[in-house]
């Protein structure tokens, strides 16, 4: 290693080099902790990711080994959706109806009380004749395409680690998402696109951008934010044209600005934030192009938009379509702001309202999908962080209503459905007991979700790492097995 030569030309330190020079560099793992969310360490993906040269990092690369699915739409239903009202009924909850179960209610956030038989009436659908509730009929169309896991468990009944959990593999570090995992080993098809977007309609979910954060890894895997509720393209992506310059002044105005970071850079040796950067402009720039393209719907014939029907929530679904069509590896479509689904009080009337808004769209995705041949390479994900109780939540002041018509969180036994992109679709994976409360037949915990759900895209959990902080991260851990069973 050079001596550093303080008479040199570049007398100027940054904050980070100071630290690292002074006090043998010990400063700098202070440093680390406090930027810990966006200051990434030397990583590669190993080599059976055959990660091609050159600067780009989200050029496409291949997976450990042959993919199913090759892109991934997930659809958020945030707050938490009923099992029991959805994909998992339980016809003993009308016996037990206003009684209390014959077994302890399990400990969650609230105080619980007798049996809340489902207001819903549940059909056998498709070949398989899988059992799904009135709210989600028209999804229940393409059953014979979805695996129902009945069996998900997590740790805590709570929104917000459930949230990072379900997203980033831990409900208290500051870890990358699930998406950014799938686009730092995959990188993307589309160079003029995000590699990585999240749709939530009216504001954030809780938690905020921290569901999508890319954490540890380079910024440039971190998902981008889209407010869906957004027609016009100037609102949906902000200052997606300029109206001021021509195109070409645009391209000159950025190289001009490139040299002068890369100028920058090259004082200050690798620093991450600034080739981050760098690497935003070049894309936003691509994007005018082709971004105002993608999000415009009124492109669709009529006959597709009717199939999708009206509203926000078929409206982003049908665009999260047309970005998987162009290259876009993961999409994450979030309900709406905060957790509509979290219904403490009139479940009945608020399930309805919400399935009813996009069930009739999920139901047309998986067609549409499947009629342009890209299910089978298209892994689409439902659910929310957890589900809920089989019994009503008691009143509580400050915590709901008082109503006595909802049900609490339930992180001991939830549903989850996956379909496309190698899923074994047409089937049923575990099962809670009886009456909806626990898992308890080949559970699944969100970790095992993870490992699954990387396998179906080429990867070994375990083997799909970034060097941090002196240590192998992951996006399971050190936890996780895959479900054979849910592969086809």
């Amino acid at each position: 290693m050079q001596p550093h030569n303080f008479h040199s030309e570049h007398l100027t330190l940054t904050r980070r080099q100071l630290l690292g020079r002074c006090g043998m560099g010990l400063g700098t793992l202070a440093l680390g902790s406090l930027l810990a969310d966006g200051s990434p360490a030397d990583g590669q993906i190993l080599p059976a990711a055959s990660p091609t040269d050159g600067p780009n990092p989200l050029a496409p690369r291949l997976p450990h080994f042959p993919a199913k699915a090759k892109r991934v739409i997930h659809l958020f239903m945030n707050g938490g959706p009923s099992q029991v009202d959805t994909f998992d009924p339980k016809p003993a909850l009308d016996k037990w109806a206003g009684q209390s179960l014959p077994i302890d209610n399990l400990p969650t956030e609230r105080k619980t009380g007798a049996a809340f038989p489902s207001p819903f009436k549940f059909q056998k659908y498709g070949q398989s004749g899988i059992e799904v509730s009135e709210l989600f009929a028209k999804t229940a169309e393409s059953i014979d395409d979805i695996a129902i896991i009945r069996s998900m468990h997590a740790d805590v009944p709570n929104h917000e680690p459930s949230l990072m959990l379900m997203n980033c593999g831990d409900a208290r570090q500051i870890r990358p998402s699930f998406g950014s995992w799938v686009t730092y080993g995959l990188g993307t098809e589309n160079q003029n696109l995000p590699a990585f977007i999240a749709m939530c309609p009216g504001g954030y979910p809780i938690q905020e951008s921290q569901n999508w954060q890319a954490g540890f890894l380079p910024g440039i895997f971190q998902g981008t934010y889209i407010d869906s509720q957004h027609t016009s393209i100037e609102k949906l992506i902000a200052h997606i044209r300029n109206p001021q310059l021509p195109r070409d002044q645009q391209r000159r105005q950025l190289e001009l600005l490139r040299e002068l970071n890369e100028q920058h850079q090259q004082a200050r040796a690798q620093d991450a934030a600034m080739e981050a950067r760098i690497q935003s402009f070049e894309l936003a720039f691509r994007m005018q192009q082709e971004a105002a393209d993608a999000f415009d719907v009124s492109q669709e014939p009529q006959h597709i938009l009717d199939m999708y029907g009206p509203g926000v929530q078929a409206r982003q679904i049908l665009i999260a379509r047309r970005l998987v069509e162009r290259g876009v590896r993961f999409v994450q479509l979030w309900h709406g702001h905060e957790q509509p689904w979290d219904s403490h009080d009139d479940l009945e009337i608020q399930h309805r309202k919400l399935a009813g808004e996009c069930d009739q769209a999920i139901g047309a995705l998986l067609k549409d999908l499947k009629q342009r041949g890209l299910l089978k390479e298209t892994l689409v994900i439902w659910g929310g962080e957890f589900g809920r109780t089989p019994v009503v939540e008691m009143p509580q002041e400050g915590a709901n209503a008082g109503k006595i018509n909802g049900r609490d969180h339930n992180h001991y036994g939830f549903t989850m459905w996956l379909a496309g992109g190698g899923v074994k679709g047409g089937t049923v994976h575990g099962a809670t007991d009886e009456f909806g409360f626990k898992a308890v037949e080949d559970r699944v915990h969100v970790h095992d979700l993870h490992a699954t759900l990387l396998h179906l895209l080429g990867f070994d959990h375990q083997h799909l790492t970034y060097r941090y902080a002196g240590r192998d991260f992951r996006l399971t851990d050190v936890h996780g097995n895959v479900i054979h069973n849910l592969i086809a």
